[in-house]
């Protein structure tokens, strides 16, 4: 009976040391699922959120590019003209002042005048020996005439009156032409300005024998600026490029709504206020080179232009109407051609590959590739991909810069 009753004490006692097992772990259990749960909403890794990036864009306008070309020039005197002594003798007097304005006609030099002043009354004693000869042979045949007439003279004499008086008639005229020569020749003792300018100073000193046999010719210079030619020169391509654009250097041409003209600028430089117009192209090219020679005239009323120093010439060859153009900043430039980021209406940013044209200042024209009214990022592309979606602002430099264009558009006009 005792061990019955062991037993059964026994299996009691395991039955409530399981049963508070049970009531300790399940509480255990659940506490510590919810420690985990609660660590893991704490330590859970945060979702990356995307920021969307924040571009400024500019609406795509058109206006009209004035396309220049830009060379070396070197600037000469309309006119140059070098003062020669055309008799030979001693330069006596200097009768104007170095590096003035002359005027035509205007008697710059005397060389000694006595020989040929003496020459000049020589002559016109020969001459007057001449008109006494011809008139005595006149007489002569006006007697012989009516001799022979009445059969009182000969026909030999009167071929011999004849012969006198024409022969002296024809001495006259040698005399006279002798006469013009020497006075000619005197005349060139006074050496006359042949134009209008500015002269240079004396190349031979008083007292100086000059002449073209005397091997001193050369007295001075004259060069008339208040015009001057720039010459410059063009390449080839150039010309083909202005043919296809229907302008013809040195002519003019109805057809287009501008002319085209020739602006340089100075040695310090400042743009020159005056502009000209090309009057010549060289019609064929210089083989060695591959250019050809253009040449412009420039007004020099103010003669600051210098005949004989280098400037640099910018001409009009093109006036390109409602072309597109866009910020140079605008434009991503790599190896496999240049393109702009395109806003589209549902701020999806596309990568837009175009074909530049010249470059206008900061702008540059797109030839083909976006169209007018498109919307293009200016500032913060390098963040960009394409398909990615942007926040967009307009651009504040626009402003600025057509302020700029307006600046740029008047001091060419």
């Amino acid at each position: 009976m005792k061990n019955i009753h062991s037993e059964d004490v026994s299996n009691e006692r395991r039955h409530l040391l399981k049963s508070k097992k049970f009531k300790i772990g399940v509480p255990l259990i659940v506490l510590v699922i919810l420690l985990g749960v609660a660590s893991w909403f704490v330590f859970k890794p945060k979702p990356i959120v995307s920021d969307i990036p924040t571009v400024e864009i500019e609406d795509v306008t058109t206006q009209d590019v004035k396309v220049y070309g830009e060379y070396v020039g070197r600037i000469r005197a309309q006119q140059f003209v070098e003062v020669h002594a055309r008799v030979e003798g001693y330069l006596e007097s200097m009768l104007f002042k170095e590096g003035s304005f002359i005027k035509k006609g205007e008697t710059l030099f005397i060389i000694d005048p006595k020989l040929y002043k003496a020459h000049v009354q020589r002559a016109k004693a020969q001459l007057s020996k001449a008109r006494a000869i011809a008139k005595k042979a006149e007489r002569d045949l006006n007697r012989i005439r009516p001799l022979y007439e009445q059969n009182a003279a000969s026909q030999l004499d009167l071929d011999n009156a004849i012969a006198a008086h024409e022969s002296a008639k024809a001495e006259v005229t040698v005399c006279e032409a002798d006469l013009t020569q020497a006075e000619i020749t005197l005349g060139y003792t006074q050496v006359k300005s042949p134009i209008s300018g500015y002269i240079s100073e004396r190349v031979a000193d008083i007292g100086t024998l000059v002449g073209p046999s005397a091997g001193k010719s050369l007295l001075a210079t004259i060069v008339k600026s208040d015009t001057v030619r720039v010459d410059f020169s063009m390449t080839a391509l150039d010309y083909l490029n202005s043919k296809e654009r229907n302008v013809n250097l040195g002519s003019q041409n109805s057809r287009n709504k501008w002319d085209s003209f020739v602006t340089i600028t100075l040695a310090d430089g400042t743009i020159y206020p005056y502009q000209g117009k090309v009057d010549f192209a060289d019609p064929q090219v210089d083989p060695k080179t591959g250019t050809f020679s253009v040449r412009a005239e420039m007004p020099n009323p103010d003669h600051n232009l210098l005949p004989g120093e280098f400037t640099k010439v910018k001409v009009l060859l093109d006036v390109r109407e409602k072309a597109i153009t866009v910020p140079y900043k605008a434009l991503v430039v790599e190896k496999g051609g240049a393109y702009v980021y395109v806003v589209r209406p549902d701020n999806i940013v596309e990568k837009r590959f175009v074909e530049t044209g010249p470059e206008l200042g900061n702008d540059v024209v797109i030839e083909r590739g976006i169209a007018k009214g498109e919307k293009i990022v200016v500032e913060g592309y390098h963040k960009l991909s394409h398909g990615m979606i942007v926040k967009a602002v307009k651009s504040s430099d626009k402003k600025d810069r057509e302020n700029t264009k307006e600046e740029m558009n008047k001091d060419e006009k």
